[in-house]
């Protein structure tokens, strides 16, 4: 990725496209701005409208499966901040990433087994992604959180919080 300065740059030599962003399927938003800080709400690993894998982690799910999964549930929460940005700006939504100024928490949730203490492992692709993307504004603090079922039977589901 040398030379790659700009978030549209990153993605283009990761060889990603921005997604659009998943429709909500409740009573919610899937991104929200108050003041300098953009907040999402939980995204699951859709890829074309469908979830590119179900279970649980621990048992139906291998790590790396649901780690991939979680890289993709990251990219769309990334996709719901550039969308959101745009509506606001105008720009179109690969430029409005440059608005980000840092990534300030990931949040991470693994439907897993009882007993899987593995969730910052699930979790640690979607922190990458995010660092490759926004390059050290993509460094962030995160939380990683077991639960026993996710929407959907989803194995992952992402949030961001990022400042611009």
């Amino acid at each position: 990725m040398t030379g790659a300065t700009t978030v549209a740059q990153r993605l283009d030599a990761l060889g990603l496209v921005l997604p659009m962003v998943a429709a909500p399927v409740g009573a919610y938003v899937p991104a929200v701005r108050t003041g300098t800080h953009v907040w999402t709400s939980g995204q699951l690993p859709f890829v074309d409208g469908q979830l590119v894998v179900t279970g649980t982690v621990g048992a139906d799910v291998a790590v790396d499966t649901a780690a991939q999964a979680a890289r993709t549930a990251a990219l769309n929460a990334v996709a719901a901040v550039a969308h959101l940005l745009a509506a606001d700006s105008g720009a179109t939504a690969l430029a409005a990433l440059d608005q980000v100024v840092r990534v300030v928490k990931l949040t991470g949730f693994v439907a897993s087994t009882p007993g899987f203490t593995a969730q910052p492992a699930v979790l640690n692709a979607a922190s990458a992604l995010l660092h490759e993307v926004f390059g050290d504004a993509g460094v962030h603090v995160r939380s990683a959180v077991g639960v026993a079922a996710l929407p959907m039977g989803s194995p992952v589901e992402v949030e961001l919080v990022v400042e611009v």
